[in-house]
């Protein structure tokens, strides 16, 4: 990365600060933890403390004005006012999705999304939208199984009735039904498309493919609705698209004003209007993100990435509910989902200006990389023979699962710490129970390999032997106790122990033995406690830290691959 060589001012014109003056002043705090030595120079700082996201995108660790100096403001947010607070509502039963959605609207919600085929078919929608004010409330079908059969049941319902504002009959780009539902909308006034990127997200697929995948899908939309008669303008103005918001605060909220950026380009190209080339947006709390183990946690994550999504205008916004994970989700969760948009509504005005984010150098600069990186993957898959082409050869799928593969690994390693799971998990836990739902399995989790763990614990416990006082192990043995509860095993604590017969009379015959203390320590009388241990019947030896030549069997440390080591220890467990 190179650094800039602009004024930072980061405070005031008086104290206006150099990055020069920065990097110095940086450079020390990285040389005093180790991650710079004396002989590199400061403006390596700027690359240790960069990071590169999943489309190769490098942040850097502060915006500079220099960084933004070349990029063009566009995507700003469009949104005037608060937004629409749409709740999800999915199957199985048509008289419970009824009521919660009464209490929904009752409690702030101001549209819904109905997911049928899940247990809630076109046949319920009567049943569902028993004393819902269909003129004042927006409607959004979910249904790929039978999409017209569940825009003229909706219809059906309004009869003479005009539909609210914001009324989608949800036909997809690849429906076969896509042109008649088309037709249906445009009669009565609704929107009739929705472009859901989160088919893709769920898939794992990055930001820029997400974005890239959105507008090929749009592409299609529109080729077919015009080739059967629409015009362009008219087919712009059936469209809404879907993104997924994840607690990645300013990437959310850069892909989001991206997403409006390259869509103006393609209705530009087209011939369209700017006003037809505005976005409308619906942002749904990422699936993938959350965690069915400590799901409290997932209050936390919705939060940050609905607060991004406002930030970055969303029109409409879904908060999925903390135990959507676990099933179907309680009066509590919903009755939280919904209230996370009432705080940053009513109590935080996140909504009070339009563009909070606009004038950022870092958002601003991501924002344009974040563009461009879309742009390409669009290229590739037009490259291809569009969407349905790109996803028939196995080109798209290919290029997410590379992307995946690079997540796991940084998920593995705990680089991308996930709390409750992978960090900080708490075995004891009691999960509140939740009627099970085919919908809660659809999403591969980014947690799922350690909650696959976590399903399954291990049977036998680890001998956990801290060695010396408490000031010495401490540290060691915390790392080694979460690690491994992590991994759904428990361990049986012995310490503090001064030495190698002390270990010894607290060992119970575990077949695996973690040692946690100072390095000092093990140098001192690790290799015969190591001994004596196999001497007493464990059969594996494992040290925090680094393993030097106390003859064990493995290590852990910070950076360790912890789903490898944790498959290696329940297998010596077993």
């Amino acid at each position: 990365m190179t650094p800039p060589h602009d004024r930072l001012a980061l405070a005031s014109p008086d104290e206006a600060a150099t990055a020069a003056d920065w990097e110095r002043a940086t450079a020390a705090v990285l040389r005093k933890s180790g991650r710079m030595s004396d002989e590199d120079p400061d403006a390596l700082v700027w690359r240790k403390l960069a990071r590169t996201t999943l489309d190769g995108i490098e942040v850097a660790p502060i915006g500079t004005a220099a960084a933004a100096a070349s990029v063009t403001t566009q995507g700003r947010p469009v949104r005037a006012g608060d937004w629409d607070v749409r709740a999800h509502f999915v199957g199985p039963d048509a008289k419970a999705a009824n009521e919660a959605a009464l209490v929904d609207l009752n409690g702030g919600v101001s549209s819904l999304w109905l997911e049928l085929g899940q247990g809630l078919e076109v046949g319920d929608l009567p049943a569902l939208l028993s004393g819902v004010l269909l003129d004042l409330a927006p409607v959004v079908l979910d249904a790929p199984a039978d999409r017209l059969g569940a825009a003229r049941a909706l219809l059906d319902l309004l009869g003479e009735t005009a539909p609210a504002a914001g009324t989608n009959l949800g036909a997809a780009w690849d429906d076969d039904d896509l042109v008649e539902v088309a037709r249906l909308a445009l009669d009565r006034g609704t929107l009739g498309v929705v472009v859901d990127a989160t088919r893709v997200h769920d898939l794992g697929a990055s930001d820029a493919q997400e974005l890239g995948w959105s507008l090929a899908a749009g592409i299609a939309a529109l080729r077919t609705l015009t080739a059967a008669g629409l015009e362009l303008e008219q087919a712009l103005g059936l469209l809404e698209f879907r993104y997924a918001a994840t607690d990645e605060q300013f990437p959310t909220i850069a892909k989001l004003r991206a997403a409006r950026r390259v869509w103006s380009r393609v209705v530009e190209l087209s011939g369209g209007s700017t006003e037809a080339g505005v976005m409308r947006q619906h942002v749904v709390t990422s699936r993938p993100m959350m965690s069915k183990y400590d799901p409290w946690v997932n209050m936390l994550r919705t939060t940050v990435a609905a607060f991004a999504a406002g930030v970055a205008g969303a029109d409409s916004l879904t908060v999925l509910p903390f135990d959507a994970p676990l099933g179907l989700p309680d009066a509590l969760g919903r009755r939280n989902a919904r209230n996370t948009s009432a705080l940053l509504l009513a109590e935080s005005h996140v909504a009070a200006v339009t563009d909070p984010a606009g004038g950022s150098y870092a958002v601003e600069k991501l924002t344009d990389d974040l563009a461009h990186a879309a742009w390409q993957e669009l290229t590739r898959i037009e490259e291809a023979g569009g969407l349905a082409a790109a996803s028939a050869d196995g080109s798209l799928q290919s290029r997410i699962e590379a992307v995946v593969a690079v997540r796991d690994a940084e998920i593995a390693r705990r680089k991308r710490p996930l709390t409750g799971l992978s960090e900080f998990p708490n075995l004891a836990e009691t999960l509140p129970p939740r009627t099970l739902h085919p919908s809660s399995d659809a999403v591969r989790r980014y947690g799922a390999p350690f909650e696959a763990l976590r399903d399954s614990p291990a049977e036998r416990t680890v001998f956990l032997a801290t060695l010396g006082p408490v000031a010495q192990h401490t540290a060691r043995a915390t790392f080694a106790t979460n690690l491994l509860a992590a991994g759904g095993i428990a361990v049986d604590v012995a310490g503090p122990t001064s030495g190698v017969d002390a270990v010894l009379a607290a060992y119970a015959g575990q077949p695996v033995v973690v040692l946690a203390g100072t390095d000092p320590t093990y140098a001192e009388w690790g290799q015969p406690l190591v001994a004596a241990l196999r001497e007493a019947g464990a059969t594996r030896v494992i040290v925090a830290g680094k393993p030097g030549d106390l003859g064990v069997d493995d290590s852990c440390a910070m950076g360790v691959d912890a789903l490898d080591f944790l498959t290696r220890t329940r297998e010596a467990l077993s």
